[in-house]
């Protein structure tokens, strides 16, 4: 039984990623047509209805009561801010590239975790953060021709990588449901003081439907990672993170007719590599943080 659940684990987790890979293929897509503001609040208005529709029958109130009403808010900004940095970063990147820097995200994390928390890091595992961060700037290549927003991955990383301790910490206090549920109201409430501004009334039908697909792509990723993260443990399921370079990579040839370079080739391998160095040092020291995610 518990190898089944397991291999129910991996598979969520593979579609999971996939999913995120498709978010972020449609994101760059509809990037240079649609506002930031508006694709942002779509997305985590669909996140909150589609929460509340599940969850809302069978829990009730049970669903509105959290303990800490302060970090679900933070939570909720730091989810906006990796996602504004992704947005913006997928305009200057290939997909594939953008989702390797992103990837370092388990391995700030662990440090953050262990800054935080007082834990020891080994020299192994500053190693492969090092050896990460070398595979980021493989890929970012900063130089004359650099661009500012070209260092926005680095921003979703921070970013990425604090939402997912304040999600380690909002899971054991007000369960799964509650702080995703929460995510999305904050959320939307805050892109929606900013929307009259933003609202555009100049999109196509085919806008509405790339818009509707971040959306539902986000939201099924997001309800995909909660499910494998309950049937199979951190560190067997980290390393399938990893394969969302791949399917982004995928998508960027398939949307765009974009195959990377030699030196993009080798800044993701080493990005993927010292990620999966790093989670295999973490399981044998016991030092693996929370839930590490990939996902923006």
């Amino acid at each position: 039984m518990g190898g089944a659940r397991a291999l129910q684990g991996i598979v969520l987790m593979v579609a999971a990623v996939a999913c995120f890979a498709a978010l972020d293929t449609l994101t760059k897509i509809a990037g240079a047509a649609v506002p930031v503001v508006m694709a942002l609040w779509l997305r985590y208005l669909v996140q909150a209805g589609l929460t509340g529709a599940v969850l809302l029958p069978a829990r009730g109130r049970a669903l509105l009561r959290t303990r800490r009403p302060l970090l679900q808010c933070v939570r909720a900004v730091t989810m906006l801010l990796s996602s504004g940095c992704a947005f913006f970063s997928l305009q200057v990147l290939p997909v594939g590239e953008f989702t390797a820097v992103v990837s370092l995200t388990p391995l700030v994390m662990a440090l953050a975790a262990a800054a935080m928390l007082g834990e020891r890091v080994s020299a192994v595992r500053w190693l492969f953060l090092l050896t990460g961060f070398v595979g980021a700037l493989v890929v970012i290549r900063p130089g004359a021709g650099l661009q500012p927003a070209m260092l926005l991955p680095l921003g979703a990383v921070l970013s990425n990588a604090a939402y997912q301790l304040l999600t380690s910490v909002l899971t054991r206090a007000d369960g799964v449901g509650t702080t995703h549920f929460y995510t999305g109201c904050v959320a939307t409430v805050l892109l929606s003081a900013a929307l009259p501004s933003a609202w555009t009334s100049q999109l196509t039908a085919l806008h509405w439907c790339l818009l509707a697909g971040m959306a539902l792509a986000g939201t099924a990723g997001h309800l995909f990672l909660v499910l494998a993260y309950a049937r199979a443990p951190v560190s067997l399921l980290t390393p399938y993170l990893y394969l969302q370079i791949a399917f982004a990579m995928l998508g960027g040839w398939l949307a765009f007719a974009y195959l990377p370079d030699a030196w993009s080739v080798l800044g993701v391998a080493v990005i993927a590599a010292s990620g999966v160095g790093g989670t295999v040092a973490a399981t044998r020291n016991r030092e693996l943080p929370g839930r590490p995610v990939g996902a923006t």
